[in-house]
């Protein structure tokens, strides 16, 4: 199930560069290239890729998660994509200089030295990544202020990623961040989003946390929606020649 469920119940900003657009035009342009291949990490169900009109004709997606990797298939497969399922840390599994495009929106742990391995010289990474503290007033709602937490996802934020990225051999060309607002109208939005990302408030269940939700569905009934902000940034470097 995708995040249709929320329309009416639950809103977010979105960053002003457009990524799902920048890729469509990225791989469109690829695709003029008879030679020309491209890899889309942690894919997901495929949805993003899927909304370019045309695709390179060697067009290859990643995804760990079984269920996800299962939509991608059925949702890319008809389109001549290579769907390959991967397991947490292990290395890419593509030869050396493969790809002349490599992008993945929320990647769940860019690895940058596999990806400046996949990459043909001259090619280009190009991402939407979750930047730092995202989310984190619904976090700290439930479970209270995390400061060190806070604190701790600023070196995966902007400026740490290009230093890992460059220390790969990589070269940032382009980096916008933003700051999105979401609202939650409605507490079913909230328990939905909360099972659904697991990681943001990891032992939640409606019996555990049902006082601090009462609370928070008062507060929508009276017409206060919840405010919390997303953190993305876009992220494009490439490989030297």
């Amino acid at each position: 199930m995708g995040f249709s469920w929320l329309d009416g119940r639950a809103t977010e900003e979105r960053p002003p560069w457009g990524y799902a657009g920048l890729l469509s035009a990225r791989l469109g342009t690829l695709a003029q290239n008879p030679g020309a291949a491209a890899l889309d990490i942690d894919t997901g169900g495929g949805e993003v890729v899927d909304e370019a009109r045309v695709l390179p004709r060697r067009m290859s997606v990643t995804e760990s998660w079984p269920p996800n990797a299962d939509r991608a298939r059925e949702r890319l497969g008809p389109r001549g994509v290579e769907v390959v399922g991967t397991h947490g840390a292990q290395r890419l599994p593509f030869p050396d200089r493969s790809f002349d495009l490599v992008s993945s929106r929320h990647p769940v742990s860019p690895d940058w030295s596999e990806i400046h391995r996949v990459l043909k010289p001259g090619g280009r990474y190009l991402a939407q990544h979750v930047g730092p503290a995202s989310g984190f007033e619904l976090i700290e709602y439930f479970l209270g202020p995390h400061p060190v937490e806070r604190a701790a996802r600023d070196p995966h934020g902007p400026d740490g990623e290009i230093a890992a990225a460059e220390a790969s051999g990589l070269s940032v060309r382009r980096l916008e961040t933003a700051r999105c607002r979401m609202q939650f109208f409605d507490v079913g939005a909230v328990v939905w989003l909360l099972r659904k990302c697991v990681w943001w408030v990891p032992d939640f269940s409606v019996e555990r946390y049902a006082d601090a939700l009462r609370e928070l569905d008062a507060g929508m009934r009276a017409g206060r929606p919840f405010t919390a902000y997303s953190s993305r940034h876009l992220i494009e470097a490439s490989r030297l020649p």
